[in-house]
């Protein structure tokens, strides 16, 4: 991802060298000026579940309201990569769900502080005709033995995300450290294409509740087999990269964003979000702990 942006030159007139500086001056500090406000760009690095489930759409119009100076670029990625464009410096402020991974990018000193955003929980999500025989479990360490045992197709995300390393948590305690066979289809994808893969090849796969919500009126081939197991716990995490590595960073507007999301605004926006639409919340907050 290129932070800056060059401008062209050639044979302008006087008026045309004034526009030209501006867009450069804007361009190397990565802002423009609205309304007289000074507005920067503010990269944000987040997971597939937090855009494909429309969470942003909800949280960043009023993040921006709040923080005028701020203008939110999201790229949506697995929690894997999302770490390692914060790692490179990429982005400003990185918001995913691998609690392990999490602290560790902030021990290796490329994340100033991680605060807890908000958390929901992943379903083991299979065919309606559930060849396995997983349907209304509780334990999804037994559903996962099943499957493989059976060899039923499963399709996993494959991408590092924070979902895909659940997944591969819940094999390793199903005594499988690699899965593989033509039962196993990885396909390397976010969470909502994983989802439309699964329900148009008949395949059980791992997800975030909220996306799950957010799209299951679309994937009738599909349905819940195994939910509510303690080991299905997701959280979220806010973590702004570190000056002292990337000191070209917006730190400023990262350190903004992690407060927002944090704050009570925030907070009650992630509270009541889906509840209208799908009878619940696809995300709870607990940021206080």
């Amino acid at each position: 991802m290129e932070r800056v942006r060059t401008g062209r030159s050639g044979n302008v007139s006087l008026a045309g060298l004034l526009v030209l500086l501006s867009l450069l001056l804007a361009a190397c500090g990565g802002g423009t000026e609205t309304a007289g406000v000074e507005v920067s760009d503010l990269i944000v690095a987040s997971t597939t579940s937090t855009q494909d489930s429309g969470l942003f759409d909800e949280l960043l119009p009023a993040f921006e309201a709040a923080n005028p100076g701020y203008r939110v670029k999201v790229n949506a990625v697995g929690t894997g990569e999302a770490l390692k464009l914060g790692e490179k410096c990429d982005v400003d402020v990185v918001l995913v769900h691998a609690p392990d991974s999490e602290k560790k990018f902030v021990a290796d000193g490329f994340g100033s502080e991680r605060r807890e955003v908000m958390y929901n929980d992943f379903v083991l999500v299979g065919p309606v005709e559930d060849p396995a025989g997983v349907a209304g479990g509780a334990d999804a360490v037994a559903a996962f033995t099943r499957i493989a045992a059976d060899q039923a197709p499963f399709v996993t995300r494959g991408d590092d995300s924070g979902t895909h390393k659940a997944e591969l948590k819940l094999w390793k305690k199903a005594g499988l450290e690699s899965p593989a066979g033509d039962w196993y289809r990885n396909v390397g994808q976010g969470m909502g294409a994983t989802l439309t893969i699964a329900n148009e090849t008949g395949g059980y796969v791992l997800a975030d509740r909220g996306t799950w919500l957010s799209m299951k009126e679309n994937l009738p081939g599909l349905m819940i087999m195994v939910e509510g197991d303690a080991a299905l716990f997701n959280q979220y995490g806010v973590i702004p990269v570190s000056p002292a590595k990337c000191p070209e960073a917006n730190s400023e507007g990262a350190v903004a964003f992690m407060e927002w999301l944090v704050s009570d605004e925030g907070q009650e926006l992630i509270a009541g979000y889906g509840v209208d639409r799908y009878g619940q919340a696809l995300f709870v907050p607990n940021a206080a702990g």
